[in-house]
């Protein structure tokens, strides 16, 4: 982070004018550049198209950020922009002055915008960026966001005065070749893909090792099965397990298989997708060089109409998180219920105790990370319902919910990642087996019965469960009782460990 700019502390005691008689102080002359300064030093003055603002000077946005702070205060802080977006523009604005330099950009002009991208990029002005997502739909007020920091940290650079827009226009330099419809959803895509691959993937991974290696420590505990919440057939622990385990792996698949759009970047499509005001090859370019930044295979577009007015491919990839969180649902309710008790449920696992659960009952303690991961689930689920309204909304060559979208998009991403490291590191790890409970639960089961369904027929079978239930009786004694056969027989055909899988 830098403080007060440099040139505030240089130029500061050349700007003191002498005070006018008759009003306010006023200045002796008035600079050339579009920047004039405040007569307390707090602020400069800045211009847009709309006319004058006033802009802090410690900071390095100019007056179209200002402009937006004023007409969109919506949710404050909490709402910004998020940061990984801001990361990703600073990424692309790099690459496209790299690339503009390449078709005729003074190269000391396009060196000082990539040394100020670079602190984009790396999070280090993440105080100039204090816009919130709920802005224009095309995100174009984060864009001039960008445009202004990197422009006046350019300018401050090469020894120039914040807010002249001289020697680095923040459209005419920064953003050139470029129009906020191409260079948000390039950013977004960068943005998520980023986050995929340094939180929700490793997350999800360090989930999947430890939910296997929990089925491999089970594999020997056979248990009863519950169908309907009802009493089932037997299965081990392990193969309990093992569904949780292929249900995060499919969840990794799913989202991997939906990255390959969100490689394509829409740079270069400019404003309705025409290319208009760039040169041939620059998407081309520019695609390239954000995959060399990032490391990931990031290309161009295919088709920059479909890139700027539609963004399919991030209902896509919310679609597999969606889809994620409804394992992870399952998986969270499972082990939950099942470490029910520790006295009056099914008590079949026993989870870690990370806390006190209650404020008024004492000992109590609570599957407190099966609860954070369904809240989070949750959370998951409805932010796809809100990406994919904004999806479904995108009008003629533009769609306008842009901030929207990847900011739940980023939003279940980390949510996932992090819940998953937090659910393994603090539940799934310390996971224990309740062998005693598990077994006596199973030799109860009125289902074992269904081992004698090819022995005595469904219909006997049948019968001897329900008498058992009735009676309170156990099915060997039932079976015998009603004459269906011996004892002999009900020992060599009701083994739950010749239950567990195809004869």
């Amino acid at each position: 982070m830098h403080g007060v700019p440099r040139f505030v502390e240089r130029l500061g005691h050349l700007l003191r004018p002498p005070a006018s008689p008759s009003g306010p102080t006023a200045f002796p002359f008035r600079p050339l550049s579009s920047a004039r300064m405040a007569s307390q030093n707090s602020f400069r003055i800045e211009y847009d198209t709309f006319g004058e603002l006033k802009v802090p000077n410690d900071k390095y946005y100019g007056a179209q950020t200002v402009r937006s702070t004023m007409n969109f205060k919506i949710g404050g802080m909490t709402e910004r922009m998020p940061v990984p977006v801001i990361k990703a523009f600073g990424i692309l604005k790099k690459a496209a002055a790299d690339v503009n330099q390449e078709y005729g950009l003074d190269p000391k002009v396009a060196s000082a915008i990539m040394k100020a991208a670079d602190e984009v990029a790396e999070g280090k002005l993440n105080d100039h960026f204090p816009l919130v997502i709920w802005q224009t739909g095309s995100g174009t007020q984060t864009n001039m966001n960008v445009n202004e920091v990197i422009s006046n940290r350019a300018i401050e650079m090469l020894g120039g005065e914040l807010g002249s827009k001289k020697p680095v226009h923040p459209n005419d330099h920064v953003n050139k070749s470029q129009s906020s419809n191409d260079t948000f959803p390039t950013a977004m895509h960068i943005a998520a893909a980023t986050e995929v691959h340094e939180v929700l993937l490793p997350g999800l991974q360090k989930l999947h090792d430890a939910l296997n290696a929990k089925s491999k420590e089970f594999a020997q505990i056979i248990k009863i099965g519950r169908t309907h919440t009802q009493d089932a057939v037997p299965l081990t622990l392990g193969q309990e397990f093992s569904a949780y385990v292929q249900q995060v792996n499919y969840a990794m698949v799913r989202i991997k298989a939906a990255l390959p759009r969100i490689y394509e970047l829409a740079a270069g499509g400019t404003a309705v997708g025409t290319g208009l005001n760039t040169r041939i090859g620059f998407a081309e370019k520019v695609a390239s060089k954000v995959a060399a930044l990032t490391g990931l295979p990031f290309v161009t577009a295919p088709n920059k109409f479909e890139a700027l007015a539609a963004h399919d491919a991030l209902v896509e990839l919310s679609g597999a998180m969606n889809t994620a969180a409804c394992s992870l649902m399952k998986i969270a309710n499972d082990i939950r219920f099942l470490g029910s008790g520790p006295r009056s449920g099914l008590g079949e696992l026993i989870l870690p105790e990370n806390e006190p659960g209650s404020s008024i009952m004492p000992g109590k303690v609570n599957p407190t990370q099966c609860e954070a991961l369904t809240m989070v689930a949750a959370q998951v689920m409805g932010n796809h319902v809100a990406v994919t309204i904004g999806g479904s909304n995108g009008h003629f060559e533009l769609n306008v919910f842009k901030p929207m979208m990847i900011k739940n998009v980023l939003h279940s991403a980390r949510l996932l990642g992090d819940a998953s490291v937090s659910f393994t590191e603090n539940c799934v790890v310390g996971i224990q087996a309740n062998t005693e409970r598990i077994n006596k639960l199973m030799n109860e089961s009125l289902m074992l019965v269904t081992a004698l369904n090819p022995h005595i027929g469904y219909d006997k079978a049948a019968k001897i469960a329900k008498t058992a239930h009735k009676n309170g009786s156990t099915l060997k004694e039932t079976a015998i009782e009603l004459g269906y056969l011996t004892a002999e027989q009900f020992d060599e055909w009701v083994k739950p460990t010749d239950m567990l899988g195809p004869k």
